[in-house]
């Protein structure tokens, strides 16, 4: 019997939220979703909403900075089934000024925003490259393409990940292994910026904020893609947005 195929998402918090979106979308695709995190009540939520919409999800619990726990995060995956499609979702805006940061709070940045992703990119691909296929996608930031004033420690961060995704497409491309990034250029309208700002969203409207359902299905058109018709960056912004 054939093992469904599986989708790793790590980064994933409230179900609206792009971790969560992400995961629906995948178990749309009939993927089997293993939904990563630290928080495992916000995980096992986002589950019970797949496997309740009729599609298949588990709860892995990982620390993106524990090369222990990304590599038994993998193993679960493949226990169930193949890896077709990993995503590296995690790193939040980390904003302050540099003559007032803590070392401990840069490194803390590049840990979970770079770090981490070169921890995951390679047990994703240790997995899929024996199979000659599969997708590894990054979710990036206009942090990735240039600083900003007061944002040292997360536009190194983003700028490191983007770098190495595209060392890693270059790399493992010609071994069938589709590597690409969504530089998302702007605020999500999520469940974070709902609950910590809502201020700001009342103030500049919904339609100054990128809507969930339209990310994750750019995240999936990357996943469709055929191999001599591959992108490996693309960036999406509301139609307000300054760029």
């Amino acid at each position: 019997m054939t093992k469904q195929k599986t989708a790793v998402v790590i980064g994933v918090g409230p179900v609206a939220g792009l971790g969560g979106a992400l995961c629906q979308r995948a178990a749309a695709e009939n993927l089997h979703v293993i939904v990563a995190g630290r928080t495992q009540a916000k995980l096992e939520t986002v589950v019970a909403s797949i496997n309740a919409a009729g599609g298949n999800a588990s709860v892995v619990v990982t620390d993106t900075t524990s090369e222990e726990q990304v590599a038994r995060l993998f193993t679960e995956a493949e226990n169930i089934g193949p890896v077709d499609l990993a995503i590296y979702n995690a790193g939040n805006n980390m904003p302050g000024d540099i003559l007032d940061m803590d070392s401990s709070y840069f490194e803390q940045a590049w840990r979970v925003g770079c770090f981490g992703g070169f921890l995951f990119a390679r047990e994703a691909l240790k997995k899929m490259q024996p199979r000659g296929n599969g997708t590894l996608l990054f979710t990036g930031a206009s942090a990735s393409l240039r600083g900003k004033d007061g944002f040292a420690a997360f536009t190194s961060a983003k700028a490191g990940l983007r770098t190495m995704a595209q060392s890693l497409a270059k790399g493992y491309g010609p071994k069938g292994i589709h590597v690409a990034q969504v530089i998302i250029d702007g605020g999500i309208n999520g469940d974070r910026l709902r609950e910590r700002m809502p201020e700001r969203l009342e103030k500049a409207g919904e339609e100054r904020f990128v809507g969930l359902e339209g990310l994750a299905e750019l995240y999936l058109f990357l996943y469709r893609q055929p191999k001599n018709a591959w992108t490996h960056e693309l960036d999406v912004r509301t139609h307000l947005e300054n760029f």
